[in-house]
């Protein structure tokens, strides 16, 4: 038997006016009809990752959330500080569906692709805080039979950018590398595709607390950058792997600056002889979020042997082309419930995601915090 379908569905609204107000609301939208190729997706599950907080919340500062109405109506503002606003130039006075990814039912497809109807799948691609959403059935990844929506709803952020990472460490010519704000969602599945692959990786965290975490899974190099020993643990660690890539979930302050100096300082540890401009060793940062908005500082202490830059998931992605991306989408599906699974610390309703405490909670990122949106929960 078919599922009913409503005419319309709850769809999650972000706004920043040029008055310099955040809005997060609500929104009724007509429930999308599939073409040719396309599956229509009943969502059941949404994670907030730190890659939507960035569409969700923008520059607001969440200190001044306040909300107004109640149930499905109700609208949360925040003040946006003005010396963001420039930042902010690209979306004012644009209401914009947000979450990156979820998961769900398909309650109907095209022609087609009606066999489709009844299975489970995850989907990216925007706008998933809602109850609906219409997609290419290319673009999705179907589940295995055994696996919940919320199982599957995070299967495609954190799984692909920490294969990406593998996988961009291979292709440029590295053989280890090092991660930061390593005890993360993100960070213990890269741990345990290194340690299955054989891959020697660099753990870096901020307390001891969050080395505990790792280290109770297996991870053989963990760092903890609150301690006084930190820089020389980061070599003795460098030295061991050979790692000479790193990605950064940082972004601000020094660290970026301090594993490139720590990398230099390993690579010295078996040159063959003294060289004014440094190691001939290529060593690498690539940027990849912003735990810390302040600005990125280092000294040029490491050579000229270095890089420092960007990476994104979809750019990587779009670079690999479609059939490499196609072998890691099926290694996620097929280990879903092992080296990909995602842990929640609470799950949430699309009118719960409005309440200032949770926007507050939500908005920690905190390190073993991490929030499942149900958009049907009552």
């Amino acid at each position: 038997m078919s599922e009913t379908i409503a005419e319309t569905g709850l769809q999650m609204r972000s706004m920043i006016s040029a008055a310099g107000e955040l809005t997060l609301s609500l929104a009724r939208v007509p429930t999308p009809k599939p073409g040719p190729g396309e599956v229509l997706v009943k969502l059941e599950a949404a994670p907030i990752n730190p890659s939507d907080i960035g569409l969700l919340l923008g520059a607001a500062d969440v200190s001044t959330a306040r909300l107004s109405g109640s149930g499905e109506t109700g609208v949360l503002t925040c003040d946006v500080p003005a010396a963001a606003m420039r930042a902010m130039a690209a979306r004012v006075d644009q209401s914009l569906p947000v979450g990156n990814e979820g998961a769900g039912t398909i309650v109907a497809a095209g022609d087609d692709v009606q066999s489709l109807i009844g299975r489970k799948i995850a989907i990216i691609g925007g706008a998933t805080y809602a109850q609906y959403r219409c997609v290419r059935a290319a673009d999705g990844l179907l589940l295995p039979a055994d696996a919940t929506a919320a199982e599957g709803a995070s299967c495609f952020v954190n799984p692909l950018t920490a294969l990406g990472m593998t996988e961009t460490m291979r292709r440029e010519g590295h053989t280890a590398l090092v991660h930061t704000a390593a005890a993360s969602n993100l960070g213990q599945m890269l741990n345990r595709i290194c340690l299955q692959d054989g891959i020697g990786l660099v753990n870096i965290v901020r307390s001891p607390a969050q080395a505990a975490i790792l280290k109770g899974e297996g991870a053989k190099y963990v760092v903890d950058s609150s301690s006084e020993t930190f820089f020389d643990d980061l070599v003795a660690a460098l030295t061991a792997t050979g790692a000479t890539i790193a990605f950064d979930a940082i972004g601000g302050g020094k660290l970026a600056g301090q594993i490139l100096t720590a990398m230099e300082a390993a690579a010295q540890k078996t040159a063959a002889g003294y060289s004014r401009y440094g190691s001939t060793v290529h060593k690498q940062v690539y940027i990849y979020g912003g735990l810390d908005m302040r600005p990125t500082e280092f000294n040029r202490g490491f050579g000229m042997a270095w890089g420092m830059g960007g990476w994104l998931l979809f750019p990587f992605l779009q670079k690999i082309g479609p059939a490499d991306a196609q072998k890691l989408r099926d290694r996620v599906a097929a280990e879903l419930k092992t080296t990909f699974a995602s842990h929640y610390s609470a799950e949430i309703s699309l009118i719960e995601a409005l309440q200032p405490d949770v926007v507050a909670a939500y908005n920690r990122r905190a390190t073993g915090e991490k929030f499942l949106i149900t958009p049907w929960k009552g």
